[in-house]
């Protein structure tokens, strides 16, 4: 019992530390809070008259598609995705019209399409639809046949909307990373953790005290973040705050048991910025942060799902947008949750005081 009291009082005292470090440092404290503000505040400026869209439609049996159906494929200028011919996935491409984040929805076998009644750009792509193989088009070998017609309506989701989780998960994965790969490896570049191996401190007390640390810091940083852009830009939230923290926090541990491993035994910082930036750059463009990953290439996707950035994100986007419960996201959940054991265990298992 005294040495649990003991080990626990050194834990306690290497947390303080740490915090007083994080807090005494301005620059790193305003970088962490200003980046994401200011990201927010360019996108929501650049994106608020919604410049540069596309017009966006998913696909149902596209391989099956009927000539009338092929006919509207075959446009430029539209963006085609395909869709899996399964109820759940239909379901969830209702939404995205419903959101106006999709134009419209086809299933091309069976020639219904799904239109929101309040999106401009979905009158605009239902026009072109309907428009197809009719006497007065440029399509006269075909007979026209009509479309079976599916409306829905919902609020439309803003591009500032949808990018705000990924920017909120960005800054806690860069602040993840960098905030404890850099700090153990100046420790041992300057000899620090080697005084500490000296000390009664163990390895697992000072690692779960970095971890700690770093979680209380980046759940600190991301709630004033949070509430203090939700307070200028008015972003959608329909889901639990609760929830959404609690993702929050399981993806901090996962990312932050990441850089333990990249920080492990390297005792340069140069090095250590060099793989942390190797990590990070590739997770901040292939987990859908910037841009929604349907419709990429199929190894593209299968390679994003390595990354913990695309479950954070995913998990946060549903819940915000979606207003998804734990249950809906217990896949990227768990998918966290492993990464962070077995990360942790690698980082534990590597580290070396000297």
């Amino acid at each position: 019992m005294n040495n649990f009291l003991m080990s626990f009082k050194r834990f306690l005292a290497l947390l303080s530390t740490r915090n007083k470090e994080f807090f005494r440092d301005r620059s790193s404290l305003s970088w962490n809070i200003l980046m994401p503000v200011l990201i927010v505040a360019g996108f929501s400026f650049a994106f608020s008259d919604d410049i540069g869209k596309q017009f966006k439609v998913g696909v149902v049996n596209k391989l099956s598609a009927t000539p009338q159906s092929k006919q509207f494929l075959g446009l430029k200028h539209i963006d085609f995705y395909s869709v899996a011919a399964d109820e759940e996935e239909i379901k969830y491409a209702v939404n995205k019209v419903q959101r106006h984040q999709v134009d419209m929805l086809l299933d091309a076998t069976k020639q219904q399409y799904w239109i929101n009644t309040e999106s401009p750009k979905g009158y605009l792509v239902e026009k072109i639809l309907l428009g197809l193989g009719r006497p007065d088009s440029k399509h006269l070998d075909l007979k026209y046949h009509g479309f079976k017609k599916q409306t829905v309506s919902g609020k439309q989701i803003r591009y500032i909307d949808w990018v705000i989780p990924g920017i909120l998960s960005m800054n806690m994965m860069f602040s993840a990373l960098f905030g404890v790969g850099f700090v153990i490896v100046r420790y041992r570049k300057n000899g620090m953790l080697k005084r500490l191996k000296a000390t009664p401190i163990t390895a697992l007390e000072y690692l779960s005290a970095q971890v700690a640390s770093r979680i209380m810091l980046i759940m600190l940083v991301t709630a004033f973040v949070f509430y203090g852009t939700h307070f200028f830009v008015d972003f959608v939230m329909n889901g639990s705050h609760i929830n959404l923290f609690l993702v929050f926090a399981l993806g901090a541990l996962s990312m932050i048991s990441l850089g333990l491993i990249i920080a492990a035994r390297i005792t340069s910082e140069e090095t250590a910025g060099g793989l942390l930036n190797l990590f990070s750059w590739p997770m901040m463009f292939f987990s859908g942060v910037w841009f929604s990953l349907e419709g990429a290439a199929p190894a593209m996707q299968n390679i994003a799902e390595i990354f913990p950035l695309t479950h954070v994100t995913a998990a946060a986007r549903a819940i915000m947008i979606d207003g998804a419960e734990l249950v809906d996201i217990s896949y990227h959940l768990i998918v966290l949750l492993v990464q962070s054991v077995v990360f942790m265990f690698l980082g534990a298992w590597f580290f070396k005081w000297d």
